[in-house]
């Protein structure tokens, strides 16, 4: 064990070194040139050894050891500076990969792109604000939907199209590549905005920005957002930070990609793809954690379109989805926010909603009353059973009392 463990401490990543030579070696390199130096001159030149030589031989050894020793305290220093960038490179990834293993922790994307910036913000060394600003796909309008260091409030007054960008400005429209700016209020008086957009920009950071970094974040080959990196000092940022940004960038890309994969997984597995509504899987999960309130009582809601066939007969299966997406909407205005809404398959929807039972009839009368308002007229049956966490028991009475609705109406 005391071996292994003086082979950890003689490692030199452990030391945070990349590379170290020992005092052996440096005496081979200094002394072995030497003696060859001696031995060539004795052999070739004089056979005879003086005061002369000695000189000779004392200066050539001072000036190759001194070359080597700026060699070496060069090839020292490169080696140093690669191990900084190193750990910048590892601190990135090490960020970006705990996003991602951290992902189902944010609530939307927009606290996943806060996480994100903040780290961003902390891995360079001059930046002491940020902001990531969304591209909207179909029109090209700018949002600033993240900000460190940033009164996000004022920002997001700005309203300003890609073209007036620094991105955009900076590559001539391609938005390929991360730009540096060092004189922000020189770059803004050349701008489109206007003087009080100007203003709102310059008077947003918690102290003036007078450098940033921008570079562009593309996912599946489109351009997502823009990650800007600034700093209150004149050129903050250097060409090794444009480099450091462009990987974080790169693995900025990766983390959003991953995640909004992982958020679509997770709606395909827990939501109806057709209603957005939840499944019957997730209603269940969900409602081994819901909390009955007893001096409201709960009640299970079964709910079944009466003339879907109707409908699909008459306007095809896209109006029958239709109706199932306009039922479901109704449906969410009026329970989703305090009640478990779900499909349960096919033309059948669920709830469970805390009552009296009184304010849950009035609801279900204003939901038949608001979708008779629509164009297409959609009509349902429905059943009613207390639950006192028998989920059988309730289903079954609730299910009874949904088709003995829908008989009595086939009746009237």
């Amino acid at each position: 064990m005391d071996r292994i463990t003086k082979v950890t401490e003689r490692d030199g990543l452990k030391k945070r070194q990349i590379d170290s030579l020992d005092l052996k070696f440096h005496f081979g390199l200094l002394g072995a040139p030497l003696l060859l130096l001696l031995v060539t001159w004795l052999t070739f030149f004089n056979s005879s050894f003086d005061s002369a030589l000695l000189l000779k031989l004392l200066l050539v050894s001072s000036i190759y050891t001194l070359g080597y020793s700026l060699s070496y305290y060069l090839h020292q220093g490169r080696l140093n500076r690669l191990w900084l960038h190193l750990q910048q490179i590892v601190h990135i990834n090490n960020t970006t990969f705990e996003l991602v293993n951290l992902s189902s922790h944010y609530k939307n994307e927009q606290a996943f792109l806060d996480a994100l910036l903040k780290k961003a913000v902390s891995s360079i060394e001059g930046a002491e604000m940020g902001s990531i600003i969304r591209v909207d796909p179909d029109n090209q309008q700018l949002h600033f939907e993240s900000a460190v260091g940033i009164n996000i409030e004022k920002i997001r007054q700005v309203k300003f199209h890609l073209e007036q960008s620094f991105e955009f400005r900076l590559t001539e429209g391609r938005c390929d590549k991360v730009v540096v700016i060092d004189n922000i209020e020189n770059i803004n008086s050349h701008s489109s905005l206007t003087d009080a957009e100007q203003e709102l920009l310059l008077t947003a950071p918690d102290c003036p920005i007078r450098s940033t970094l921008s570079s562009p974040i593309q996912i599946d080959g489109k351009l997502y957002a823009m990650i800007n990196l600034d700093s209150s000092v004149t050129k903050a940022f250097g060409h090794y930070d444009r480099n450091l940004v462009s990987i974080l960038t790169h693995e900025a890309e990766n983390a959003i990609a991953l995640y909004q994969k992982t958020r679509q997984i997770q709606t395909l597995a827990n939501y109806d793809s057709l209603t957005s509504l939840y499944n019957r899987q997730r209603f269940e999960e969900r409602l081994e954690h819901w909390t009955i309130k007893s001096h409201f009582g709960c009640f299970l809601i079964l709910i079944d379109l009466d003339n879907l066939k109707q409908i699909n007969d008459s306007g095809g299966h896209q109006a029958g989805d239709n109706a199932l997406r306009l039922l479901a909407r109704v449906l969410k205005r009026h329970w989703h926010e305090h009640q478990l809404v779900a499909r349960y398959g096919g033309d059948e929807f669920i709830a469970i909603c805390h009552g009296p039972l009184e304010n849950i009839m009035a609801d279900l009368a204003k939901i038949q009353q608001e979708l008779d308002s629509e164009t297409t007229k959609v009509h349902f049956s429905f059943g009613i059973a207390e639950y006192r966490n028998n989920w059988q028991q309730a289903f079954r009475t609730a299910d009874i009392g949904m088709y003995d609705h829908k008989r009595s109406k086939q009746c009237a």
